[in-house]
């Protein structure tokens, strides 16, 4: 299942788009322009973004510009326009395909599925329920919303995830995460620790103290 970016002016369009790609599996976000649509992207993750160019606010061209800014996400353009220029313009400012309107929603979804898969081929995030670390944006998202979070607790939750199910000692982690060299006590580690427990809400507790050792990760992935 993908969390998907529908934006269209014309409600029935992007409603259809929404009901279509929500019977496939996935997840929908409707916004009806393009401003619209740039600020749900500032809060939250998507994994694909459908598009029409000619809205009112702020046109598909422009917001696709300003979401890339803030993250690199693959991108369907709708359009009535016909033109080449008009294609060639949309693969400069970064969309994945194009899709002329009238199109077949059926059509839309294969173009959507080929995207994802290739997308995940090379994805660099772990996924484990609605919590998502992606490495290459360096974030951190639980049920689509950005979590704010330090360095420090990031690269423990990495560490963590990438061992997930092994036991790992106080000082592996120590070394791992604040290097060799590094002279502490287990204080720092735990006052670190808890902070991830609290940035990561429900999601803390797969994070399980092992009594003389130091922690590990439950959940299965």
């Amino acid at each position: 299942m993908a969390k998907l970016l529908i934006v269209d002016d014309e409600e029935k369009i992007r409603e259809m788009i929404g009901k279509y790609a929500a019977y496939e599996g996935h997840e929908t976000v409707l916004a009806n322009d393009g401003k619209m649509a740039v600020d749900l992207f500032r809060k939250q993750d998507f994994d694909l973004v459908v598009m029409d160019v000619m809205m009112p606010e702020m046109d598909g061209y422009e917001a696709l510009k300003k979401m890339k800014e803030i993250k690199d996400v693959p991108c369907i353009f709708l359009t009535a326009l016909g033109q080449e220029y008009d294609r060639i313009y949309g693969f400069d400012v970064g969309a994945e395909d194009y899709v002329t309107k009238p199109f077949s929603l059926k059509e839309l979804m294969m173009r959507i599925k080929v995207i994802l898969k290739r997308e995940n081929k090379s994805s660099s995030k772990i996924i484990v329920d609605q919590l998502v670390v992606d490495e290459d944006a360096h974030t951190v998202t639980i049920d689509g919303e950005r979590v704010d979070m330090a360095n420090k607790e990031y690269e423990l939750l990495l560490y963590l995830l990438k061992n997930r199910g092994n036991a790992l000692t106080r000082q592996a982690i120590i070394s791992k995460v604040w290097g060799y060299e590094y002279d502490s006590d287990d204080r720092t580690l735990d006052t670190h620790m808890k902070l991830l427990r609290k940035d990561l809400k429900e999601y803390g507790n797969y994070i399980t103290t092992i009594r003389g050792v130091g922690y590990r990760f439950e959940k299965e992935i």
